[in-house]
């Protein structure tokens, strides 16, 4: 049994993958974050200790100690705690917009129930681990099937779309003082203004770990046809197999 990745014929049809509205918010995602997840290190920088509850200051025992962040991963590539929170508060209302923006055309669009929404049996133990199976392999869908969300991907995107990326936004919000006093049900949600920013910093990199999973599957699935496909919409169908 081939395990290779399927490789598109030259031949092969092009047709439309990704709508406009998904790959604008995606590369504006992506940079987004990018500014957001590099200006936070450097905002953590200013006091690298993790809490819970609501309290945490140094005489406070933390449950994470870390070593300030290299300037290779901060915003601005030094220590100025200052020009970080610019960074992050100029990003972070544009951020939030575009997923408000992006969530509201996912829904009237029926982009959420004709691509998202998982199908009868799909969740069934035996097609979950099938569809484990065929990534461990690097076996990739082909045909119409590879237009289509696999279980993986549609259980990966509803919870960075739908949990992650609305926790590090209202956990954010939670941090802010003129937040807690528009917003104080915040504080007592997320258990404390300490309790929030751990909870951030912990979603932060598990949003960071997504990413890296992610770019290793379009390198394993063949770059050039992926990128094509999420910068043109564009997508060369791999062969079916028989």
């Amino acid at each position: 049994m081939d395990s290779s990745p399927a490789s598109p014929s030259i031949t092969a049809p092009l047709v439309l993958r990704h709508r406009w509205q998904v790959r604008l918010w995606h590369w504006l995602n992506a940079g987004l974050l990018y500014i957001l997840f590099t200006s936070g290190l450097g905002i953590f920088n200013a006091h690298p200790r993790l809490y819970w509850g609501h309290y945490g200051a140094n005489f406070d025992k933390p449950w994470l100690t870390l070593e300030r962040f290299g300037g290779w991963i901060t915003l601005p590539a030094h220590y100025d705690l200052a020009m970080s929170r610019h960074w992050h508060l100029a990003a972070a209302p544009l951020f939030a917009f575009a997923l408000l923006a992006y969530m509201l055309w996912a829904w009237f669009s029926r982009h959420i129930g004709r691509d998202l929404a998982f199908r009868r049996g799909e969740l069934a133990p035996r097609h979950v681990w099938q569809d484990i199976a065929d990534h461990a392999r690097l076996r990739f869908p082909t045909g119409q099937a590879a237009l289509r969300y696999n279980v993986l991907q549609k259980a990966s995107y509803v919870l960075v779309i739908f949990i992650a990326l609305p926790l590090l936004i209202f956990t954010g919000l939670t941090m802010s003082p003129g937040m807690n006093a528009a917003w104080p049900w915040l504080v007592d949600l997320f258990g404390g203004r300490q309790s929030a920013r751990s909870i951030h910093f912990i979603a932060a990199f598990l949003l960071a770990a997504f990413f890296l999973v992610h770019l290793s599957m379009v390198l394993l699935a063949g770059p050039a046809n992926e990128l094509r496909s999420i910068i043109t919409g564009r997508y060369r169908l791999p062969e079916a197999r028989p």
